[in-house]
């Protein structure tokens, strides 16, 4: 092995520039695809992130009112009539207004702290309100406790804040509040100086936002018993019956027009199910992965374009020599492991410095913009991939050079 290796890397120091062109670019790929893999991953983790809504059977309303003053009792008079047109659809199961729903982008978030005094928050959890239909219509599982009475549900309106004695968290929250044994019966401060008593726990109410900040309190969320009787507009979210989506999201804008005029419901995003509303929000999750896979991609054809292209050229030069080898009786396979070996090794001083790059970019991002640390399993898979796209581009020249006849050495230069 040693008088194999020594004459290439005597033949490599005489081509010293497209030898560390290569190992570079080698080395750039490298810390880069492992790093593009690593967020490709982690986007796509997103997309996978379970809401806790039954997604297929439910859509939302963006219901905006047009005309009406600030007068809650009849704002909240108009939403219940609302619901009952919404309730009473034949494709319906079941609906609440709400003044958000999971995966909407944007939404109501506070911090929580135990004790009325204390500065430092426990943590932040979304916010979301609804009447005592809000569980059965995002079809979330109460694992528990119980649901909210109907007489525990306040009306809202804009200008106004409340603090209701009850509430309903998510199991996340709970756990997180709670850790060393049941939230039931116990209380926290989100508003204020007025505490909130856990009344009911669901498994998973995955928040509103899904930003970096919503992805560190991920599944942390509350449910307070309110009607949202914004003068501006209410969400109304539905639940239709299993196999009637369709229907129920084409006969819900016709009971809401039936019921009063005074309204906005945009044709475009007025009414969207969780599979456009799944899609949108994780839109750039969705894009970054695509990007990152185009980049990585590009990377590795150029990295194997550029191998083949460098080969094929020191091939070129060297054919005298070669032919020189097969009259000396070197076999066509010997010629092949040759130069199997020399671009060997050059991607091994490629991924070795790609290594320390992958790590240090990591490093970096890690430090200026709160990433999570590279994982060596996305290192070990580039280091991989490399290799082997090492050795697949440098075959095809390497096959011409093993079929260069003895003849060759008896030609001149």
């Amino acid at each position: 092995m040693n008088l194999q290796i020594r004459p290439i890397l005597v033949a490599l120091r005489r081509h010293k520039a497209g030898t560390l062109l290569i190992v570079l670019q080698i080395a750039l790929t490298l810390a880069i695809v492992c790093n593009a893999l690593f967020i490709i991953q982690a986007r796509l983790a997103n997309l996978a992130v379970v809401s806790g809504v039954d997604e297929a059977n439910v859509f939302v309303v963006a219901n905006m009112w047009a005309g009406i003053d600030e007068s809650t009792p009849q704002v909240d008079a108009l939403v219940r009539a609302d619901l009952l047109a919404l309730r009473q659809l034949p494709a319906v199961l079941d609906a609440t207004p709400a003044s958000g729903y999971p995966l909407k982008g944007l939404g109501w978030d506070n911090f929580v702290t135990m004790t009325p005094e204390q500065t430092k928050p426990t943590t932040d959890t979304a916010v979301y309100t609804g009447d005592e239909h809000f569980i059965d219509t995002l079809g979330l599982k109460l694992v528990a406790g119980r649901n909210f009475h109907p007489d525990e549900v306040l009306p809202m309106g804009a200008q106004q804040a409340l603090t209701p004695p009850a509430v309903i968290v998510s199991k996340a929250l709970a756990d997180r509040l709670f850790p060393g044994g049941n939230a039931l019966g116990k209380s926290f401060y989100t508003m204020g100086t007025a505490p909130t008593t856990v009344v009911g726990i669901v498994d998973t109410l995955q928040r509103q936002g899904v930003d970096r900040w919503s992805r560190t309190h991920a599944g942390e969320s509350l449910i307070w018993p309110i009607r949202a009787d914004d003068p501006r507009g209410v969400y109304y979210v539905v639940r239709a019956k299993p196999g009637q989506l369709a229907d129920a999201m084409r006969e819900a804008p016709k009971a809401l027009y039936a019921q009063s005029r005074l309204r906005i419901i945009e044709p475009k995003d007025g009414i969207q199910d969780y599979a456009t509303i799944r899609h949108k929000v994780y839109d750039s999750d969705r894009g970054m992965a695509i990007l990152m896979g185009v980049i990585c991609v590009v990377l590795l054809a150029i990295t194997a374009a550029g191998i083949v292209g460098l080969t094929s050229f020191w091939v070129g030069q060297r054919r005298r020599q070669i032919g020189v080898r097969r009259a000396l009786g070197a076999r066509q396979r010997d010629i092949l492991a040759y130069f199997l070996t020399e671009n060997f090794l050059i991607s091994a001083a490629g991924v070795v410095l790609g290594i320390v790059l992958a790590v240090g970019f990591n490093l970096w991002t890690v430090t200026h913009f709160q990433l999570g640390r590279l994982s060596l399993d996305y290192v070990a898979i580039g280091v991989l991939v490399l290799l082997v796209l090492g050795q697949g581009a440098v075959l095809a020249p390497a096959l011409r050079a093993s079929r260069v006849p003895p003849v060759e050495a008896t030609r001149s230069v």
